[in-house]
């Protein structure tokens, strides 16, 4: 598979020929990863410091995970810088997962990213490659009109010993739209709620971190999260959804208090067993999308 090279944009300084585009795309990938999984506190998530609400991963977990999958991410880039139809994506994806499930001895700790990350860096490769600017715009555009039909048709998905995936079970039986219809539509649960939660947090804060936590709350708040519909049904959703809603409602992170609110937060979700991973997902996109335009 050929690497992406740079092609320079307009207005643009040249990187060292040395660094491959695709690289660029597959750390950046990486980096959004490892960003999510390191920040504290998230409700009922796994942090450096805790496991949430789950019994079957920890930091560790995560960390052998995304060591799994450095090789992925610039392949599919690269992939991508060809304009494919989506079956070399998709086996790039099903060869990434066995790589994480033998990492992690079998734990689910990347499927969404492997997913959804995976469609951007080949989005990403691709407009990089035909001399495009990739904006976060752009981007979600491109998945959706090159990939959109084919995501919704063609894509079986990994499956539980059951024969379905938790996303797909919940689509089955509540109706939700999961990972799958929001690759399909361009990602607008990021465009429309994590990028706007992000800008807005970093412009109040300057903090990176802190807009990131901001940005996850507004997520959880307004997400149809498909993992929280699989562990605690309507209900459990719905309670998730009203308390991040509440703690944006009383400044978020720009609250004097808003650590000790976000941590009581995660102790309640963990009691209840809730782990709201589509909108951790979702926020790992929003960190990718965000940083693009510092990639050229």
């Amino acid at each position: 598979m050929p690497e992406l090279q740079r092609r320079v944009l307009p207005g643009q300084s040249a990187l060292p020929t040395t660094v491959p585009l695709a690289t660029r795309i597959g750390r950046l990938a990486i980096r959004s990863l490892y960003r999510e999984v390191a920040l504290a506190p998230k409700p009922g998530l796994v942090t450096p410091w805790g496991n949430g609400s789950h019994d079957d991963m920890d930091y560790a977990t995560f960390m052998r995970s995304l060591h799994a999958l450095r090789p992925y991410f610039p392949a599919i880039a690269a992939c991508g810088s060809e304009r494919p139809d989506f079956a070399p994506l998709r086996q790039l994806g099903i060869d990434a997962e066995a790589d994480m499930l033998l990492a992690t001895g079998g734990v689910n700790t990347h499927r969404g990213a492997i997913f959804n990350l995976g469609l951007l860096s080949a989005a990403a490769g691709c407009l990089l490659a035909e001399g495009d600017e990739p904006s976060a715009t752009a981007i979600c555009q491109l998945v959706r009109e090159q990939w959109g039909e084919a995501i919704l048709s063609g894509l079986s998905g990994a499956t539980d010993d059951a024969g379905l995936s938790h996303g797909l079970a919940v689509a089955q039986r509540y109706g939700a739209g999961g990972a799958r219809r929001e690759a399909a539509a361009g990602f607008p649960a990021a465009i429309e709620i994590g990028l706007p939660a992000y800008r807005a947090a970093l412009l109040a804060t300057g903090d990176a971190e802190l807009a990131a936590t901001q940005t996850l709350f507004a997520l959880i708040a307004e997400l149809e999260d498909t993992n929280l519909l699989w562990r605690a049904g309507p209900a459990g959703l719905a309670h998730a959804r009203r308390s991040a809603g509440d703690f944006l409602a009383a400044g978020g992170v720009l609250a004097a208090d808003w650590e000790q609110q976000a941590a009581a937060i995660d102790r309640d979700f963990s009691t209840r067993r809730l782990s709201p991973g589509g909108s951790a997902d979702l926020l790992g996109v929003t960190l990718f999308l965000a940083e693009l335009d510092g990639l050229l």
